[in-house]
C-alpha cells in the first residue's frame, strides 16, 4: 500500500552500519550534559495527541529558563508564528509543553524552541526543532505504529540502543501509539547482566535513578529522562507524534489503589496512593499528553484522526478494584476494571464516532490470562473458560453494547504481555456470545524482556491467528535476542481497508491481514 505522507528531504539520515541507527539530520539532537554558559535542551523534543487542527509540543531545559516557541508550515520557518513564551521551572523539572491550536489539516507543522536563562535573559540557547503532521480532514492514506514496554526487566541502553524505535521510524508513521509500560519505575538496572550464552549485556548508559526503584517524584521523572537519553527514541520523537497511555510499570508492578507494598523491601515508601500520585505527575510532565481541564490527571481520552480513524485510549489502572481470584458472580466494586465513569465515556464516544475505524487502545489484552501470583489475576481473564465472571462482566457489557448499538469496525490494539499475536474473537466459540466478532492485535516489547505466550481464556472465544514468542522454557530474553516487536496499521484512503502488519525489530514482516470496512445499516 502506498503512503502519501513524505518527510522533508532533510528529515532522515540512515547510517550504513549494521546497527541501522536512524538520526534526524535537520532536527537538533541535544547534548545531555549541562553547558556551563548557555541553556541546553536536555532530552530533545516531543509532540503528541495530534488531531486535524492541533497538537501538543514538549521540551526540557537544564535550568530555569524562559522558553520561546514558534511554529510554521514551512521547514525554513519563513511563515513562522510566535507563541507566548513559557517559564521552565523546577516545579515541572524544567519541562514545558503547549497545545498548538488552529492549525490547517493534513499539514506538516515545524516547531522550534529557544531558551533564555532566567538569571541572564540575554544568555540564550541554541534552537531545537521538531515536526509533526496534522490529521487529514479528507480521506488519505494513514499509517501508524503501536507497541509497548520500554526499558524493562533490566535491559537498558546498550551499545546498539533502543533499535526498535529506529526501525519504526523507517516506516514514517503519522503517529506512534505507545500502549503502556512506557517506563519501568519498578525495574532497577545494573551495569552488566550475564547472559546464558556466556556473554554480557552491558547497560552502556545508566543513571542513579535507574539503579533503584522509583519512589520520589524526581526518581519517577528520572525514569522518563533515561528513555530519552537513547538516540533512537529522541530521533523518532523529533519527527513523529507519540500518543501515550500507561499501565502498571509507570508506578509499580501490578498496581491498583489497594496494592500492598508492606512486604517489598525495595520500597521505603509503602503508600501506593502517594507513589501513583508522584508517578502520574511525572507522566504528565514528561509526555506530550493533553490535559483534560475537568480532570487534569486523566489518561483515557479520544483522538479524532480524520474521517477514517478515531482512537480511544483506555486507562486500565486508575479505576480498577484489587487483583483477586476474579470469580465474582455479580458486578460490584470488586469487579471494576475500567470503572463505570470510563465505561460510560467509552460507550458515548463510540456511539458518537463518525470515523470508519474505531481503534480501542487497551493497555492490557482481553482474553489472555495474566496472573498476579498463584491465585490472583492481573488482567481481565480468569482462566475458567466459562461464562463471564469478575472483571469479565465489564467487557461483556461493553461488547454487548457495541453490538446492540450497531457500532462497526472496532479493532483492539494492546501490548503488556511481551510478545506479538493476532486474536480473532468469535461469538460462536465463546461462552458469552452476545457480541459481534472483532480483532485484537498484540505487540511489544519495544525494548524489554520477551516472555510468553500466555494461555487463552475462552469466555469471549479468542482464536490465535498468529503468535511469535520465545521458545518454550525461555523467559526474559534480552533485546539482543531479536524478539522485540511493533505493529503497523495502514488505512487506505481510497478503499478504507485497514491493514495490520506485525513486525520485529529487524524490520521483518511476520504476519499481515487486511480488513474490509463494514458499513453501518
Amino acid at each position: 500500500m502506498s503512503h502519501s505522507f513524505k518527510l522533508p528531504r532533510r528529515a532522515f539520515l540512515q547510517s550504513a552500519g549494521a546497527t541501522g541507527i536512524v538520526a534526524a539530520a535537520g532536527l537538533a539532537m541535544p547534548s545531555i550534559v549541562r553547558a556551563a554558559s548557555r541553556p541546553v535542551f536536555t532530552h530533545g523534543v516531543q509532540s503528541g495527541d495530534v488531531d486535524m487542527s492541533s497538537g501538543m509540543i514538549w521540551t526540557r531545559v537544564d535550568r530555569p529558563s524562559r522558553v520561546m516557541m514558534e511554529y510554521a508550515t514551512t521547514e525554513s520557518f519563513s511563515n513562522a508564528v510566535k507563541l507566548p513564551a513559557l517559564n521552565a521551572l523546577p516545579d515541572t523539572d524544567m519541562a514545558v509543553k503547549r497545545l498548538i491550536e488552529n492549525l490547517p489539516s493534513d499539514q506538516d507543522i515545524f516547531y522550534r524552541f529557544t531558551a533564555a536563562d532566567l538569571q541572564d535573559i540575554n544568555n540564550t540557547s541554541e534552537t531545537i526543532t521538531g515536526q509533526f503532521r496534522t490529521a487529514p480532514a479528507s480521506r488519505r492514506n494513514v499509517r501508524f505504529a503501536w507497541s509497548g514496554d520500554t526499558a524493562g526487566q533490566g535491559w537498558g541502553i546498550d551499545e546498539t540502543g533502543m533499535k526498535t524505535y529506529a526501525t519504526m521510524a523507517k516506516h514514517q508513521p503519522d503517529f506512534f501509539l505507545h500502549s503502556g509500560d512506557t517506563i519501568y519505575a519498578d525495574g532497577a538496572m545494573t551495569d552488566e547482566v550475564d547472559l546464558k550464552d556466556g556473554t554480557k549485556w552491558v547497560n552502556k548508559v545508566l543513571t542513579d535513578e535507574k539503579r533503584k526503584v522509583a519512589e520520589t517524584l524526581d526518581e519517577y521523572r528520572g525514569q522518563w529522562k533515561y528513555n530519552m537519553m537513547d538516540e533512537h527514541v529522541r530521533a523518532l520523537n523529533a519527527i513523529c507524534p507519540t500518543f501515550f497511555q500507561w499501565d502498571d510499570h509507570e508506578v509499580v508492578n501490578n498496581w491498583s489503589a489497594s496494592k500492598d507494598l508492606s512486604g517489598d523491601d525495595r520500597y521505603t515508601e509503602k503508600s501506593v496512593q502517594l507513589l501513583s500520585a508522584r508517578a502520574g505527575k511525572a507522566f504528565h510532565e514528561m509526555t506530550p499528553i493533553r490535559y483534560t481541564p475537568a480532570e487534569p490527571g486523566r489518561v483515557y481520552r479520544t483522538i479524532n484522526y480524520g474521517p477514517m480513524l478515531d482512537v480511544f485510549f483506555l486507562d486500565m489502572r486508575s479505576y480498577r478494584g484489587a487483583n483477586s481470584e476474579n470469580m465474582q458472580d455479580a458486578p460490584s466494586d470488586a469487579t471494576a476494571f475500567l470503572g463505570q465513569q470510563q465505561i460510560a465515556w467509552l460507550k458515548r464516544e463510540l456511539a458518537n464516532s463518525k470515523a470508519t475505524w474505531k481503534i480501542i487502545a487497551a493497555d492490557m489484552p482481553i482474553g489472555l490470562v495474566v496472573r498476579d501470583g498463584d491465585t490472583k489475576f492481573e488482567a481481565i481473564a480468569n482462566a475458567d473458560n466459562g461464562p463471564a465472571k469478575g472483571r469479565e462482566f465489564e467487557i461483556a457489557d461493553l461488547l454487548r453494547y457495541i453490538k446492540n448499538a450497531g457500532i462497526t469496525n472496532t479493532v483492539w490494539l494492546t501490548a503488556d504481555v511481551h510478545y506479538t499475536a493476532a486474536h480473532y474473537y468469535d461469538p460462536n466459540k465463546a461462552q458469552f456470545q452476545d457480541f459481534a466478532p472483532f480483532w485484537e492485535f498484540v505487540s511489544g516489547p519495544l525494548h524489554a524482556g520477551t516472555f510468553g505466550p500466555n494461555d487463552l481464556d475462552m469466555t469471549f472465544g479468542p482464536e490465535v491467528k498468529y503468535v511469535k514468542a520465545p521458545p518454550e522454557g525461555q523467559v526474559n530474553l534480552p533485546p539482543s535476542a531479536g524478539l522485540q516487536f511493533f505493529g503497523l496499521v495502514d488505512i487506505d484512503g481510497q478503499t478504507e481497508q485497514l491493514t495490520v502488519r506485525l513486525m520485529d525489530r529487524e524490520d521483518q514482516e511476520l504476519w499481515k491481514i487486511t480488513l474490509d470496512p463494514a458499513r453501518s445499516a
